[in-house]
């Protein structure tokens, strides 16, 4: 028999990096999961990636097991780290604080792929360079 979800949470936390202090503890707790074991397989899932920002949605079940999914890192940031900035433009219009290269992009997109909902590179490109637009970041 199939287990019957009991709820979705959404977070975003830094790979090898999961504590149960604020945001996670609360967010699991209010749901009934085991928090330390979340932790424990987060940790050891995202060893590898270590440091960068990953979203993660996790599905609850009425028997208080969960499960996790890892998703790439949102463009925004891999952004900021091909600039070397720490913040998007406060006024992207007007102030432009960086600029990116058209194979930049490129890879930043083929990585994003499969989180995106387009079929085409060229596509996923277009989604890269309009977050970066919105960000104050040149495309060349």
């Amino acid at each position: 028999m199939a287990k019957v979800v009991s709820g979705l949470i959404k977070l975003q936390i830094k790979g090898g990096a999961a504590n149960p202090a604020p945001p996670i503890g609360p967010a699991l707790g209010s749901k009934g999961v085991n928090i330390m074991e979340f932790c424990k397989q987060f940790n050891a899932k995202t060893q590898d990636r270590a440091g960068k920002v990953l979203p993660v949605i996790i599905t609850v079940y009425n028997d208080k097991s969960f499960d996790f999914i890892v998703k790439t890192p949102p463009v925004a940031i891999q952004l900021l780290e091909v600039t070397k900035q720490k913040l998007g433009s406060a006024e992207p219009n007007r102030k432009k604080i960086a600029s990116v290269t058209k194979e930049q992009v490129r890879k930043i997109a083929q990585e994003k792929m499969p989180d995106l909902n387009c079929f085409t590179i060229e596509s996923a490109m277009s989604m890269v360079e309009g977050t970066a637009k919105s960000m104050g970041i040149t495309v060349k």
